[in-house]
């Protein structure tokens, strides 16, 4: 179902079904490795270049107001598009289907963790993934930043931008929060005093790039459905305040206010509300949590559950899923006979509460958001997002190569760049899909493991 990459000046593609989105998002709920860089290329390539479903700016618009806010901005970018295509249940879909194949695929994995203490099984595999998913976030760096930064000569505020964010996050370790802001700030005085230096930039890329019009292209006037009215707005908060009242009054009310399943439930809450700057940055809160004042499971269960997250499709802060299930499990939330249908209860209870915000903060927001873009008064400060996310997912990129590029004996682990090198010429030279070259190098890690060369 790959589309071809159409040419410059070719026809506006026609709408798209509700039946054809809803297997794009599945497939990609099931693609969704290399965590929210690696997810928001996959989505960049299939929507803006391939499918033009999505034009360029309109993409990068929609990231950056994600990227502002708590929670996984893949998934809640996947929401957005979702939202503008198919009013709220095409934004519902997208947002929850890029997370169910990771809830089921998490709740199965830890299953098979905690009753046979190993997923030795698997491990060949995600040795293989992992060299992927260091080249596609890779990718990720050469497609969004040829497209926003351009020529250093015509956008030097822009490099210098990202070159200062990826500074700040790699060698300096800046809170991610900080590193937005302060490009915010930048974009919103660049916006006033060189203007010059963060219009249109992204906007002609996509032409210049030769991928056509796009179903939602630059000019393509808001849909009704995404127009900002006050009742709109008071139906999705009042929707999302039931939708949160509604599980926890029951948890509360069948087990107690203190019963495990409830206090997940706003534990989890809490968390929600903190995931600035992505999983990596709410992770040192819930591991306080979970592990030190909780004591759902141990510190070593937590570093597992976190290779397991970094190894399965969908956003990483669903390493969350696993710390539900194994509190689930030891807890015994619903009794010493029922042990795998507690564990994923309560696996189910954390993701829910973990998620639910994300897609009100989309549904709400949405509508104010689509009725900026184009006014350089709010589009500038999210172009210099836009550059700063290109230094950040760049140092990401160096952290994920230095993590498979040394064997924990401190060696040089010669088969993992190996098969990095291989999966970033599939994708540069090649043009090869992802879901290619996740499988690819999933097989070679298997064969290289069994052999004893990994």
């Amino acid at each position: 179902m790959t589309a071809v990459l159409p040419q410059q000046g070719s026809a506006t593609p026609t709408a798209v079904p509700f039946s054809e989105a809803l297997k794009f998002w599945l497939r990609l709920g099931f693609i969704s490795f290399g965590g929210p860089a690696g997810q928001i290329a996959i989505m960049h390539r299939e929507l803006v270049e391939q499918k033009r479903w999505i034009s360029e700016r309109r993409f990068l618009h929609a990231l950056n107001y994600c990227m502002l806010l708590p929670g996984p901005e893949a998934q809640q970018l996947a929401t957005y598009i979702g939202w503008l295509m198919h009013r709220g249940w095409g934004g519902i879909v997208a947002g929850a289907l890029f997370v169910l194949p990771s809830l089921f695929i998490l709740i199965a994995l830890s299953w098979v963790y905690l009753v046979f203490g190993d997923v030795h099984w698997v491990s060949g595999m995600f040795y293989g993934i992992k060299p992927a998913v260091a080249a596609i976030v890779l990718h990720a760096v050469y497609r969004i930043g040829s497209r926003t930064l351009k020529k250093p000569r015509e956008v030097p505020l822009l490099w210098a931008i990202s070159v200062i964010a990826f500074l700040a996050i790699a060698v300096m370790h800046a809170p991610f929060p900080w590193v937005v802001l302060g490009a915010a700030v930048a974009g919103w005085l660049g916006g006033r005093y060189v203007p010059a230096q963060f219009g249109g930039v992204a906007g002609h890329a996509a032409q210049a790039a030769g991928y056509g019009p796009a179903l939602i292209d630059d000019d393509t006037p808001t849909p009704q459905h995404a127009l900002f009215t006050r009742m709109r707005l008071a139906k999705v908060l009042l929707a999302g305040a039931a939708l949160w009242l509604a599980p926890m009054g029951l948890l509360a009310l069948l087990h107690g206010w203190d019963s495990t399943l409830a206090q997940m439930g706003w534990f989890f809450s809490k968390a929600a509300l903190l995931t600035f700057g992505g999983a990596y940055a709410v992770l040192p809160y819930v591991y306080q949590g979970a592990v030190e004042q909780y004591q759902w499971l141990t510190g070593p269960q937590m570093i597992d559950g976190l290779a397991l997250g970094e190894t399965t499709p969908g956003p990483l802060i669903m390493v969350v899923t696993f710390v539900g299930f194994v509190g689930g499990w030891t807890r015994q939330v619903l009794g010493p006979d029922a042990m795998f249908m507690g564990a994923a209860l309560a696996a189910m209870v954390v993701t829910w509460f973990t998620f639910l915000p994300s897609f009100v903060f989309i549904l709400a927001g949405g509508p104010v958001i689509e009725s900026t873009h184009g006014r350089l008064g709010f589009t500038a400060p999210l172009t210099a997002i836009t550059a700063a996310v290109v230094g950040v997912i760049a140092s990401l990129a160096v952290f994920f190569i230095g993590h498979i590029a040394r064997r924990p004996d401190g060696a040089f682990d010669l088969a993992a760049l190996g098969l990095a090198v291989l999966a970033a010429l599939a994708l540069f030279r090649f043009k090869l899909g992802v879901i290619q070259v996740i499988a690819g190098c999933a097989v070679a890690g298997l064969l290289l493991r069994l052999a004893g060369l990994a």
